[in-house]
């Protein structure tokens, strides 16, 4: 499914963007409780989830898991040099391996950044080691583990402070 960024002619007004940052901070509101919190009817909240969707505002919803409690207790971010490879077609493998939880193309002397997690020190050497730098077209790999790591504000959820 591809995403669809909205253009300037359907930039979000001040409700859609209260919307999104609502449904980003629970994604099971009912209709009926997003409306209360938007002030706007039912029907209205329900309209502008389906057109948020359609226009690919919102792309799913779905729950946030704690790595630790379903045993990925170690993580790393894995800086990525590739060779003269197509990045998408060098992403879309890595986004398949095993442990790797985000694939980003970055800008700089680095080509990608993965944020990959594993149940231990074992198995995250092996995916860095094994899959991931030994790949075909990957030049070379950094690690960082993740010592410490906090949530800061997601991004949806600073829409509601936008002006526009």
């Amino acid at each position: 499914m591809t995403q669809q960024t909205p253009h300037r002619s359907e930039a979000l007004d001040s409700i859609d963007r209260r919307i999104v940052a609502e449904l980003s901070r629970d994604g099971r509101l009912s209709v009926r409780t997003l409306a209360e919190r938007v002030h706007i009817s039912r029907t209205a909240a329900h309209n502008r989830v389906q057109q948020l969707q359609k226009r690919g505002v919102i792309t799913g919803f779905g729950a946030q898991i704690d790595r630790k409690a379903i045993g990925l207790h170690i993580s790393a971010l894995v800086v990525v040099r590739i060779g003269d490879v197509s990045w998408e077609e060098i992403a879309a493998k890595l986004a398949k391996l095993p442990f790797v939880e985000k694939v980003q193309a970055v800008s700089g002397d680095i080509d990608i950044i993965l944020t990959v997690s594993a149940p231990d020190h074992e198995q995250l050497s092996q995916a860095i080691l094994r899959d991931i730098h030994d790949m075909p077209g990957v030049i070379s790999t950094r690690s960082h583990l993740i010592l410490a790591e906090l949530e800061g504000r997601p991004p949806a959820q600073s829409l509601d402070i936008w002006r526009s």
